[in-house]
Parts: C-alpha cells; structure tokens; sequence
C-alpha cells in the first residue's frame, strides 16, 4: 500500500517513468509489497516555477541538481533491516534505470496506521477488511 511521491529536477517524462519503476522494484523485492500495488505521483520541477533548495555536502555526501526526493508513505511495521534494504535497492535501481547516483537519491519513510488509508468510495478498506 505504499505512496510515493517523486520529486526531481528537470527530468524528462522518461527519467521520471525509470525513478518510478525503480522504487516500485525495490518496494516490491525489498519490503514484498504486491507488484499491482502501484500508487506514485512523479514531479520534475522546472527550475524556475518549481525548484530545490538543499545542502550540497550535508552529512558528507556530495550533492547536485540531479537530486532526486523519493516520499514512501506505507503501514507501519517494516524492521530496521528492510527499511535499509529498501534504501539501498532504490539507490541502485535508481542508478540502473535512471542514471542518478546513489549520492543523489534522497529517500523519506513515513509511516501510518491500517485506518489512515482510504482507496475511494470514502471508505478506509484496510480497516474495514480487518487486514
């Protein structure tokens, strides 16, 4: 049930399919999320209306204009050691598929409950299902 929401600058409508993909691929191997489990929203930000601001070396790790932020808002429940796996398996698709360096991709979880999740009709299915 994970959502995802990509946000890059000034990527082509084909860089943001291959970032898509490759966080899908990695929720799928790394965390066993269904593969038709499939809801993203993937931005690129022209520079001029839509930007970045970010620290180019923060935590030592050297950054630039290819940065991509990578949202996961999914249940809550995953160990230490998937989330580290999911992080890494993005990191490397993300180069695979797209191009961008791992020192470029920015990776948040946020997690929730079975109730915080509604897929239309107004109803909370996860909750209801008892799942």
């Amino acid at each position: 049930m994970p959502f995802v929401r990509i946000d890059a600058l000034r990527a082509d409508r084909q860089r943001l399919e291959a970032l898509g993909r490759a966080v899908h691929d990695a929720l799928v191997e790394a965390i066993g999320i269904p593969r038709d489990d499939l809801f993203q929203v993937l931005t690129s930000h022209d520079g001029t209306r839509g930007t970045f601001r970010y620290d180019d070396g923060y935590l030592g790790i050297r950054r630039d204009d290819d940065l991509v932020f990578v949202a996961v808002t999914m249940r809550a429940g995953r160990t230490a050691e998937q989330k580290q796996a999911l992080y890494r398996r993005i990191a490397e698709l993300a180069e695979e598929y797209a191009g961008t360096e791992p020192r470029n991709v920015f990776v948040t979880v946020t997690e929730n409950s079975l109730l915080d999740w509604s897929f239309g009709e107004g109803v909370a299915q996860y909750a209801e299902a008892g799942a």
